[in-house]
């Protein structure tokens, strides 16, 4: 290998939209919907080194997957990685996906492991346990659809991928003192709920086959909106009792209410939360709804609203040269 190769990655976050079927009958089981999303994303460079060292947000849990990654491909050498930023961990947005792909990219492009595909090194990782829309997201980027868990899956199959309309916008709501169900909580609710009902998930792929994807094709972005916040709340309604009610966080049912008053057209949490999002047709909406809420909940330091978009792009795998005479000559994007 050449010790002198540098590999950077950026992998952005994505919103977990809600399941298409937590009933179970056909044999396959849960079934995501994804929208990888701009200005919230993991950002690493990597270069070999002996030992392992990682510094930066989320260093901890990017060294665990590094010793993963490097213990399973049986590799006599570390690796110096610096973490510029970080998806915020337990949010809702996909921090312990993105984060474990761009750690096992970063190492398998730095050593040179050849055709290491993201579902194989999400594989290996223990990724994608219930959801493959963060495996798919950082494969495609734009909107994504899983096809659940099957007897024998390894990794939930993308089923669709579709570029989202560029003039939608999100505005993403924080809340830095909630935290989403993770870990054994979160295995435990999946485990203990009881199957939805049939008929209940019957209509959320209806939903889904019928006027999320159409209304994506169409850029109708009041029929996308209605029919994601319907979903939302069949399944924040089904979790309500392991998360406490629809919504982690309890401040933002009161701000998707001003935000649909201010002409939002679909919102909902994000996964587990406390991340909550609501949907616009165009950036004007967006910030006026985004400067009313900052606004309103001036006094709550704990939360925080972004303005982000659609990102229809993969994730950036770039390599390079250290000490290269001229850099342009020596950089290379990588195709997933």
């Amino acid at each position: 290998m050449n010790k002198s190769r540098q590999v950077s990655v950026y992998a952005p976050a994505r919103l977990h939209l809600g399941f298409l079927d937590l009933h179970g009958g056909l044999g396959r089981k849960f079934g995501s919907l994804g929208l990888s999303i701009e200005d919230v994303a993991t950002a690493l460079t990597a270069e070999y080194a002996d030992d392992i060292d990682v510094t930066g947000p989320s260093a901890k849990r990017a060294e665990d997957y590094a010793e993963q990654v490097l213990s399973h491909f049986g590799i006599n050498g570390g690796v110096k990685m610096s973490i510029t930023s970080a998806i915020p961990e337990h949010s809702g947005l996909g921090s312990g996906t993105q984060l474990s792909l761009a750690v096992a990219s970063a190492i398998s492009n730095l050593y040179e492991l050849s055709g290491q595909h993201p579902n194989r090194l999400a594989a290996i990782l223990h990724r994608g346990a219930r959801s493959g829309i963060g495996i798919g997201t950082f494969m495609h980027g734009g909107f994504i659809i899983d096809g659940g868990r099957g007897e024998n899956t390894e990794v939930p199959p993308v089923i669709s991928h579709m570029s989202f309309p560029d003039n939608w916008r999100i505005v993403l709501i924080f809340d830095d003192e909630a935290e989403g169900i993770n870990g054994v909580p979160e295995r435990r609710a999946f485990n203990t709920l009881p199957p939805m009902d049939d008929a209940m998930s019957g209509l959320l792929c209806r939903l889904t086959l019928m006027q999320v994807l159409p209304s994506i094709r169409e850029k109708d972005c009041e029929q996308f909106g209605e029919a994601i916040t319907q979903i939302q709340n069949i399944v924040g309604d089904y979790f309500a009792v392991a998360q406490g009610g629809r919504y982690t966080s309890p401040f933002l049912k009161p701000i998707l209410d001003s935000m649909k008053n201010s002409g939002a057209t679909g919102m909902g949490q994000s996964s587990w939360g406390p991340t909550g999002f609501a949907f616009f047709p165009d950036e004007t909406l967006a910030f006026q709804a985004m400067k009313k809420v900052r606004e309103e909940w001036q006094s709550e330091a704990r939360l925080r609203f972004v303005m982000s978009k659609a990102c229809n792009s993969k994730a950036k795998i770039t390599l390079s040269v250290l000490n290269a005479p001229t850099q342009n000559e020596n950089l290379k994007v990588k195709n997933l």
